[in-house]
């Protein structure tokens, strides 16, 4: 059971009229501290010439439009990098590209990024210049077979570099070793959008469009692309990102959107007038992500580029039943890891501080998720590992708060030289590669590295609260305004309250989702809630008349009826 804490705001000050205190008061918990910086216009986005190796982008991109050069795309087999993809072959088109195509790599042939083996692949296809999407950063030797092959090639990347940059012939990728721009939170998607907005400032200037007789793109139409990708890419949602996400789902709730993504939100069952920001993330995101999972990126990829709405719709249904399929393999992978970990404790063994996991049947595509969920279970770092084709296993790991994963990884490659393959990634998410004889080594070498970082309090986990609301704040007109504050979303989270209420009815939903119904404090108003996937040795609970809760609250809409509804994150037994 993890702790509920809740937020500690020193001083506290309002410092808007128009904003509820309560609403100050949470943006105060994130460290918003002046009503100008929950003002998400358009204008508001940093400037793009902070960003370093724009220039010469620009200018190479100019000359391979000019020259009527053959343009590749490469990108990532995630949701970021199918995003990427698809706003760079849109783009490019709208700016008078002669000729664009993508190439994502399988990643059960190829692996990540930019490859020699990939390069091989993108030779038969004849292009001129490479725009690597989403990765690229750590392709030092895939850029270089590229440059051998004599083809230009433009990285664009928001991934933490290593010690040595590929040598290209532009980088564009906030950071990278002295870019002084602002935000070090763009998603691949984000880069490649201020690489081709800063490309149709730069036409225009020089009267591009009109000697090409073609319209000047508007290029705000991508923001709900940009959105897509921002959110179910996890990176922190910054005030540049949230003015991103902000205006790409205002995009997508007005119907100003790629017809894939209006058939994603509809097969996954969502209102999309009223889509906020973690639907994206919890339920058009995976759907997307789940054809570069277990199949073909190509596929959701190629959802998000038809213009044709009855084709955008059978790829979603595709992507839909990959989605299904995804769950089903996951549901049975956590269950032999949990079988490992519960046998584990209850040998009354002290489980590691960084806990290694793999099977030889699991499926590369599905660890991810899998490391996400244990690391939720424990809350402790995670790395699920799963084979390949050879000797070699690869591995994506999780982390929590107080961990950088990739430092991680790094403090572990410096102490123990040649153990891992490679590796790379963000401060809560990595990959890996290396030998399925090394596994043991690196269990003990990852578990020192973590213990080196944390302690013991760190593992416990706690539930950070925005306190408790008022009897009149639990209605529906509130839950709007707390739905419309937004969004929310990783470094930004949304609020979570916590309080005491009386349990008048529980019963399970969905196998494993605990429905309740509750008395609000101080008045007969009732209440519903719902937690998911509870822990069903402990729900329901017969005896508990009254209980302590941590929840969000939100909008049910039922058969075109709204009422305010609690998503339950914890629920305790008083």
């Amino acid at each position: 059971m993890k702790k509920i804490t809740r937020r500690a705001i020193k001083d506290f000050q309002p410092f808007s009229e128009s904003l509820p205190p309560v609403i100050q008061r949470i943006y105060a918990a994130r460290g918003v501290a002046n009503e100008d910086e929950v003002n998400l216009q358009l204008k508001q986005l940093i400037p793009a010439q902070s960003l370093k190796g724009l220039d010469q982008a620009l200018d190479l991109l100019h000359h391979a439009l000019r020259e009527e050069w053959h343009i590749l795309i490469v990108g990532d087999f995630d949701a970021d990098g199918a995003t990427s993809s698809a706003l760079s072959v849109l783009a490019l088109k709208a700016l008078g590209a002669a000729q664009v195509d993508y190439l994502v790599p399988n990643r059960f042939e190829y692996g990540y990024g930019l490859t020699p083996e990939i390069v091989a692949v993108a030779q038969q296809m004849n292009p001129q210049l490479i725009v690597t999407v989403d990765n690229g950063i750590s392709s030092v030797e895939g850029v270089q077979a590229a440059k051998d092959a004599g083809i230009h090639v433009l990285v664009t990347d928001h991934h933490l570099p290593g010690e040595t940059l590929p040598k290209a012939d532009a980088i564009v990728n906030p950071n990278q070793p002295d870019c002084t721009f602002a935000s070090k939170n763009l998603a691949g998607v984000g880069v490649i959008f201020y690489v081709m907005t800063a490309l149709r400032t730069k036409l225009q200037q020089q009267g591009w469009f009109e000697q090409q007789n073609i319209p000047v793109p508007n290029m705000a139409d991508y923001l709900d692309i940009v959105a897509l990708g921002t959110v179910a890419d996890v990176v922190p949602l910054d005030r540049n990102n949230r003015v991103l996400v902000e205006h790409g789902l205002k995009r997508i709730r007005a119907k100003k959107c790629r017809p894939g993504i209006t058939a994603l939100v509809e097969v996954a069952k969502r209102n999309q007038a009223r889509l906020v920001a973690s639907d994206l993330g919890f339920a058009v995101g995976p759907r997307l992500n789940a054809a570069g999972r277990l199949d073909d990126m190509s596929h959701g990829i190629e959802c998000l580029l038809t213009d044709n709405p009855r084709q955008a719709r059978d790829f979603a249904m595709e992507l839909d039943q990959l989605n299904h399929d995804r769950k089903s393999i996951e549901f049975s992978m956590q269950n032999e890891a949990l079988s490992v970990l519960n046998q584990l404790q209850f040998g009354k063994e002290e489980l590691p501080w960084g806990l290694c996991l793999y099977r030889k049947d699991w499926h590369q595509g599905v660890i991810g998720i899998l490391a996400s969920r244990i690391k939720e279970r424990f809350h402790r770092p995670v790395i699920a590992f799963a084979p390949t084709d050879g000797d070699e296993i690869k591995g994506s790991a999780r982390s929590i708060p107080g961990l950088h994963i990739r430092d991680a990884l790094d403090a572990v490659a410096a102490k123990n030289p040649g153990l891992m393959t490679k590796f790379g990634g963000h401060a809560m998410a990595a990959g890996l590669s290396l030998p399925a004889s090394h596994l043991e080594a690196f269990k003990d070498a990852f578990d020192e590295a973590v213990r080196s970082v944390l302690n013991e309090e760190d593992l416990t986990g706690e539930v950070l609260s925005d306190g408790e609301l008022e009897t009149q704040e639990l209605d529906l007109p509130f839950a709007r305004l707390l739905r419309d504050a937004g969004p929310w979303g990783q470094g930004f989270p949304e609020p979570i309250f916590d309080g005491e209420f009386e349990l008048l009815e529980q019963r399970i939903v969905g196998e494993k989702h605990l429905k309740i119904v509750l008395t609000v404090p101080q008045s007969n108003r009732l209440m519903d809630g719902i937690a998911f996937n509870v822990d069903l040795a402990q729900w329901p609970n017969k005896k508990a008349k009254r209980v302590h809760v941590a929840y969000k609250l939100d909008v049910n809409e039922f058969r075109g009826v709204e009422n305010p509804q609690l998503m339950i994150e914890q629920l305790t037994a008083l």
